[in-house]
Formats: structure tokens, sequence, C-alpha cells
């Protein structure tokens, strides 16, 4: 039988080649980020550039969520086959020209099958952040690389609301959605070339691999997928597809999820959830995504629906919190590397925060615009680091450098998925709520214009008002549900076993 545990390439010498290096795979993982949400945010462009209708653009998001979410999990595995140089090298390469060829594809299906590519190539890309953090970073300066990993999930989104913005409202050309990582894709690739370590492929590693459980994982993520991006347009168990793609999607991951669990060489060791950092910490992850949303998702959407507002006019809202990502990230892993300092405060102070955010949200009205976002936006900025940093500080300090690409996979794919399930969650309930406000605006108004005796016409002059009100009044309630969620989660992140923070090195005397 082969042996599955062959011996871990040596450690690189930490320096600047190495750090070039590091700072090529971060630039990948935001490139990815922003490959992501622009082209989402700047979809009504991109559907007027090629006559598509809302129906059929929507798939173009959603086979980039495939892509991305079936390839994650596995992408440490396959950067540890190949060599992570390599294996970056090429999706960099991959992800670069992908970009430049997305604009000139002119069909729908050409459309799809491009995105849907790029999709699975920036799935692939951005584990690797974590993977390459754990594994070349000495443990006292180990919080800054999981800080900017953090920033995958706090800067990309929120900076790439300014991009959209200049790329269609300010140069009025759509293909810098997507040629936007060239430049970015090639000084990464240049700086991975210079500064990553070659290690030897590990090639025998392909015949261990449980593919058997690789095949129903990746059926089972790409139904669930579909369900999470399209649940909502198709009116979930009303449609025949949402249904069947859920049925098909829970069996085929539980199945690949057994095999996993049982084979001597799989690509997720799921026994590491055992532990209670990572188990839990884990669950909290995903709720703290959904909670995340209060911050992406709600301004932006209010803004376009009442205000009419374009990207580059919200681009504000999502500054607030993305720039100062930079440094606060830094800061907090400064904090957490305090001996007297326990992560799990942090981590609750994080989401007390949030939840002020939230409930400062709620207070919204019609009149609303991005500045009186400003104050909400810039406690989501203190934060959100402050819980994505300490989390991952706790869940990864229970992991040994050989177990580091299990648990970037499984992070990485609880990302992609949380974030997918708190934009569905929001989306739906805005949608509900909206729909509940507006008709009890409506009876109430028909009633008032019975009583006082308005004409057809003048209560059809109000409609727009009760549809702005009802927005309104839907994006207050989905304000109140976040900050509920985040004061929920506080308690649980005082049951995560406290981790004593890491020491820098003892200087020898001279």
């Amino acid at each position: 039988m082969p042996n599955t545990r062959t011996a871990t390439p040596a450690q690189p010498v930490f320096g600047p080649r190495l750090i070039a290096g590091l700072t090529g795979v971060f630039i990948a993982a935001i490139m990815a980020g922003f490959n992501n949400r622009v082209p989402a945010l700047s979809l009504p462009d991109i559907r007027g550039a090629h006559g598509l209708g809302a129906d059929a653009a929507s798939w173009l998001d959603t086979v980039y969520l495939v892509g991305e979410i079936t390839v994650q999990p596995f992408a440490a595995w396959f950067a540890i086959t190949l060599s992570l140089r390599r294996y970056q090298l090429v999706l960099i390469s991959a992800a670069t020209l992908l970009g430049l060829l997305l604009p000139f594809a002119q069909s729908l299906p050409s459309m799809l099958l491009l995105r849907g590519l790029q999709g699975a190539v920036a799935g692939g890309l951005i584990p690797t952040l974590m993977m390459a953090a754990l594994r070349f970073l000495p443990f006292h300066i180990r919080l800054h690389g999981l800080a900017l990993f953090a920033m995958t999930a706090t800067l990309a989104p929120n900076l790439a609301v300014w991009l959209a913005g200049v790329w269609t409202d300010q140069l009025f050309d759509w293909r810098w959605v997507y040629w936007q990582i060239v430049p970015l894709g090639m000084f990464s690739l240049a700086l991975c070339a210079w500064g990553l370590p070659q290690d030897p492929p590990r090639h025998e590693r392909f015949g261990q691999g449980n593919w058997i459980g690789h095949i129903c994982l990746v059926t089972g993520l790409a139904l669930l997928a579909i369900v999470l991006s399209q649940g909502v347009r198709l009116g979930w168990f009303h449609s025949t597809l949402i249904c069947s793609a859920l049925a098909g999607g829970l069996i085929a991951t539980f199945a690949g999820l057994l095999s996993e669990w049982h084979h001597p060489s799989p690509f997720i060791r799921l026994q590491l959830l055992s532990r209670r950092n990572l188990g839990l910490g884990f669950t909290l992850f995903v709720g703290l995504l959904v909670v995340l949303m209060s911050g992406a998702l709600l301004p932006l959407n209010f803004l376009a629906q009442v205000q009419g507002y374009r990207p580059l006019q919200s681009s504000a809202v999502g500054l607030t919190i993305g720039l100062p990502q930079l440094v606060l990230g830094s800061l907090v892993a400064l904090l957490l590397y305090q001996p007297w300092m326990d992560a799990r405060k942090v981590f609750a102070t994080g989401l007390l925060i949030v939840a002020i955010a939230c409930w400062l949200g709620a207070q919204i009205t019609s009149e609303w615009m991005w500045h009186q976002f400003v104050a909400v936006q810039a406690l989501q900025a203190i934060g959100q680091p402050m819980a994505v940093v300490s989390l991952l500080f706790l869940a990864t300090s229970v992991v040994q450098p050989m177990e580091g690409p299990f648990v970037s996979g499984l992070v990485n794919m609880l990302r992609a998925f949380g974030t997918a399930l708190g934009s569905a969650l929001v989306t739906q309930l805005i949608l509900i709520q909206s729909h509940f406000h507006s008709d009890m605006l409506l009876d109430s108004m028909a009633r008032a214009g019975a009583a006082l005796g308005m004409h057809e016409d003048q209560l059809m002059t109000l409609s727009d008002a009760v549809t702005t009100q009802a927005v309104t009044l839907a994006t207050a309630d989905a304000y109140r549900a976040l900050s509920v969620l985040a004061l929920m989660l506080i308690p649980l992140t005082l049951c995560l076993t406290p981790v004593t923070p890491p020491s820098p090195p003892s200087r020898s005397p001279e």
C-alpha cells in the first residue's frame, strides 16, 4: 500500500523573496474576490451590452458560484499534489486569460462557459492564501497572514462597489469589469514566480485520492449552489428545478461526506470538526457571514431601490468599510498577540459592535442617502475585522501545520456557502417583508381614500410612495433581524476553547 504520509517539504527561509511570493498569493486572492463581486454589481450593464433578459443573465452569477464552490474544498489538496508554485502560476495565468477573453464572448452559452471556468479558477486561488499563511509564516506573525485572508471577506467585496462604478459610470466601458484583473494577474504572476519556493510535485497522491467521494461532493455542492443562487428568483419550493436540485444536492453531498469520513486519504478530513474550536467555530463562521450581509447587501440594495443609486454613487458606503481593513486587520492581530488578551472577548466585542451598527441601521427612513450610512458603516468597519480575525485565530490555533490544507478547504467552502446563504436569506426576508408592508400600506391607503372620497388616479399617484416605504420598512426589519442574530452568536463565542496568544521568539543573549 502506498505511503500517504510523505515528508513535508522543507520550510523555506522567511525573507524578502518569500514575502514577495506571499504578496503575489494575496493579490491573486483579492483578484478572485473582484472577479466575483464586480461583474455581479455590473450585471445590468452587461445585460444591456448583450441584450440579455434578467432571468437569463442571472445564470452568469449562478455558474460562477457553482465553479467557485465546487473547487474550493479541494484546492489545497491539488496545490500540494502539483506543488503550490506550479498550481498558483497555472491558475493565475488562466484567470488572466479568462478575464481577457470574457468581453469577446457574444452568445449566452459561451458567456456561461467562460464565467463558470472563471469561478472555478477563482475558487482555487482563495484557499491557497490561508494555506500559504499557515505554512510559511512564523508562528509569531501568522496572525497577520490570517488578517490578510480576512480581507477577502471584508476588503474585496466592499472595494468592488467602487470599482464597478468606475468602470461603468466613469470610463463607460463595461469590458473593464473583466479586464480589471489583467494587470493584477500579471503582477501577481511575477511575484509568485519569483518568490514562491518550488516544491517537488507529489503525483502519487492522484492514486490515493477518494475520487468517488470527490465526484459526489462536486455534484452535491454544485446542485446546492444552484438552489442558493436561484431560489429567490424561482420561488424556492414552488419550483421543480429548485426542489430537484435540493434533493439531489443533499443526497450527493451526504454520500460524498460519508465516503470522505471512511476513506484513508480524504480530500476533506471531517474528523477535525470534533475539535470544539473547529466544529463550533465553523458554525459561528457561517452565522457571521450571514450577519455581514448587513454591511454589504442592505445599504446597497436600499440605495439602488429607493434612491436609484448606481454603483459609483454607492461607492462611499463600501469604501467606508473596505479601506480601513488595510490597517484594522493587522491592528486586531497585534491586539490578539497581547498576553492578557482573550480572543473570545475580542470576537464577542466585534459581534456586539456589528449588532449596534445594525440597530442604528434599523432607524432608516426613506430620506436616507449615502452619508446617513457613514456611522453605520464605520461601526461595521471596526466590528468586522475584530470578529473575523479573532475567529480565524481561535480556529487555526488548534490545527497542526500538516492539517492546514484540510482546514483551508473547509474554511473556504463555508465562506462561499455562508455568503451565498446570507445573500439568499436576506434577499428573501426583504422580499417577504416588502410584500407584507406594501399590503398593509395599500390597505390603509384604500380605506383612507374611501373615507376622503379620493379618485382612483389620485390613489395611483401614491403607489410609488407606498413602494418606497415598504422597501424602507423591510430594510429596517432586516437590520433588526441581523442585529438579533449577531447578539445570539455572542454566547456561543464564549463557549470556544481559550487559546494562549503566540509569543515572539526570545532573543539569544549576545
